[in-house]
Parts: structure tokens; C-alpha cells; sequence
């Protein structure tokens, strides 16, 4: 046999090899559906979370893994277009961040795996039958168990031991989440002999509305409930400057809050379960089943306080919040 003939055969006789190996390369889809604005330091080091813990996993993106972003930035319009058009195209998984944004999805497939991160309550919300069997296309990782709201409560109280009435800042359109952490904040509103009422707020103008009437009368304090409207910078950065001009201290489901001016925050790490929401992605593509992955709760919080704010404020941090805090910005 000639030379080249024999290397035509051969070239032949690998073919199939060949084409088996790029199909097992084939890059695998995952669409990202996030709440905040594409420019929010914040939403951007969730990303990056999610991306790194991708890529020691073994995804790498322009190999064997695509990623399809969308950028909700607070608006639920938006969010819904792009839960519709993710969907279509038909991606092996998509990640969620935020409530409003996992409903969205939730709305537009019952199939295609869905993993969210940041939702604080997914039985509540209807997104799973429980915690340990998901039950549908649905799972991922909560934010804050029901335990959390006492701690917001207790923490005001102890920054600002003054404090007698507290409003609870929120979105009625997640008012399932504020009704998820309503026991435990009341239980230790009645410990502290703190009166709590409810805030919902649609509008600039009604948030502003609030916290001005925290401060018509000495005792006044807020507690920032989770919500995707108060995430968006620009409401943020209202809240946080409200909070400080009318002298009312506040406390932030996020740390983000505080990074910011805010007083304090106590929760779960938001970029920490990005990255855990790619493990579950991992598995997923792997061939698990969405219902064999149960839904998680945080196994780490963190107190961030402000010492700057806090002096702005007239208040003294207690000692032993210094030391148990996990980060004290000065």
C-alpha cells in the first residue's frame, strides 16, 4: 500500500473517534437571569463568583460551556422579557437571582432546571413542595431562614437601645418573603417592648414618606426587608441617604447596604451562594435530577457594621458587636 493511501486510511479510521471526543465537547448552555443593573459592583462580584466556581469545576466559557447574561436591573418587565426569551433558547440550565426573578422563570417552563440564589422563601413562594424534595424543575439556595428577622430586631435594638418603634421597609411585591420572617421579628419585638409596623412602599416618594415619619418622633428605627427594589442602586443609595439624613437607625438585609453608608446588616453571603449555585449546575449537566438536589439554607452569616455612620448617628457600637463583627468599616 502507498504511503499516502495507507494515511488517507488511517485519517478514516480515526474519524469516528474524532467526531465522538468533539461531541462530548459539544458547549453546554446556561442561561443567567439576574435582578440588579449590569453596572452594580454588587451584581458583578455575584457573576464573578459564579463564573469562578464554574471554571474550577472544569466550565470553562468559549469551550465547553456558553453562558447567555441578562441584566434585570430592578425592572419587571424586563425581567419577564428575558425569563421568555432565556427559555426559548432552550438552555441545559438557568440560574435565578432573586425571587421576582425565579417567579419569571418559573412562569415560563416547568422542564428546563431551574437554580436560584437569593430567594428567601421557595416554599412560600411556591417554587418547591419542600426543602429536602424540590418536587419540580426548581431548587437552589435560600438566603435567610425565618430565625433571621428576630436577629435584624434584636441587633437594631442593641446599636440604638432607644428604640421603640421600628417600621419594616418592603415590597409588596414580595410580600411573601416579609411574611416569612413576620413571627420572629414580632417575637423579639415583644422581648425588646418595641412596636413594629408594616411599610410597604412602591415609589421614591412613599419610601421617603417612611423614613421621615421614623423621625418625627424620638424612638424611631428601620429595618430594610429583602427585596429586588431595593437592590437596584439607585433606590439603595435613597434608602441609605434618607436613613442618614433624617438621623433613623437602620438596619440592611445585605451588606452591600452598609458598604455603602449604612449602619448595619446581618445575613447570609449573596456571592456565596452564587458560587454554590454553580456546583448544583455542575451536577446538573453531570445528569442529576433537580429533585435528588435539595434546596439549601445558609450555613454562614455575616455582621457588617459601620462605625462612621454609627458616630454620625450619636450611637456607640457595643464592644461585643465589635468583636463578633465579621467586617467593621471605619
Amino acid at each position: 500500500m502507498r504511503r499516502r493511501e495507507f494515511i488517507a486510511l488511517l485519517g478514516s479510521a480515526t474519524l469516528p473517534n474524532a467526531a465522538r471526543a468533539q461531541q462530548s465537547e459539544r458547549a453546554r448552555l446556561i442561561g443567567v437571569l439576574m435582578a440588579f443593573a449590569e453596572n452594580d459592583p454588587a451584581a458583578q462580584s455575584q457573576v464573578a463568583a459564579f463564573r469562578g466556581a464554574l471554571e474550577k469545576l472544569g466550565w470553562t466559557e468559549g469551550r465547553n460551556i456558553t453562558i447567555e447574561l441578562r441584566w434585570g436591573a430592578g425592572d419587571a418587565d424586563k425581567i419577564s422579557t428575558f425569563a421568555k426569551e432565556l427559555v426559548e433558547l432552550r438552555p441545559d440550565a438557568v440560574v435565578a437571582q432573586t425571587t421576582p426573578v425565579t417567579a419569571a422563570l418559573a412562569r415560563e417552563t416547568r422542564t428546563i432546571p431551574i437554580v436560584f440564589a437569593v430567594v428567601s422563601d421557595p416554599i412560600g413562594s411556591g417554587f418547591a413542595a419542600s426543602l429536602a424534595r424540590p418536587g419540580g424543575n426548581i431548587t437552589g439556595f435560600t438566603t435567610n431562614e425565618p430565625a433571621v428577622g428576630g436577629k435584624w430586631l434584636e441587633l437594631l435594638k442593641e446599636i440604638a437601645p432607644r428604640t421603640e418603634r421600628v417600621a419594616l421597609l418592603f415590597n409588596p411585591a414580595t410580600a411573601v418573603a416579609t411574611q416569612h420572617f413576620m413571627p420572629n421579628i414580632e417575637a423579639a419585638a415583644s422581648s425588646a417592648a418595641v412596636q413594629v409596623s408594616l411599610a410597604p412602599v412602591h415609589t421614591k416618594d412613599e419610601i421617603e414618606g417612611v423614613i421621615a415619619a421614623q423621625a418625627r418622633n424620638s424612638g424611631g428605627g428601620l429595618i430594610v426587608m429583602p427585596s429586588a427594589l431595593f437592590f437596584d442602586m439607585p433606590i439603595r443609595q435613597l434608602i441609605i441617604a434618607l436613613a442618614a439624613h433624617n438621623g433613623v437607625p437602620t438596619v440592611y438585609f445585605n451588606r452591600v447596604f452598609v458598604e455603602a453608608g449604612g449602619l448595619a446588616a446581618y445575613s447570609a453571603d449573596f456571592s456565596e451562594e452564587l458560587r454554590q449555585a454553580a456546583g448544583y449546575v455542575d451536577r446538573i449537566l453531570k445528569g442529576a435530577r433537580v429533585t435528588d438536589l435539595p434546596i439549601q439554607q445558609p450555613i454562614k452569616y455575616e455582621l457588617v457594621v459601620n462605625l462612621k455612620t454609627a458616630n454620625a448617628l450619636g450611637l456607640t457600637i457595643p464592644h461585643n458587636l465589635l468583636v463578633l463583627a465579621d467586617e467593621v468599616i471605619e
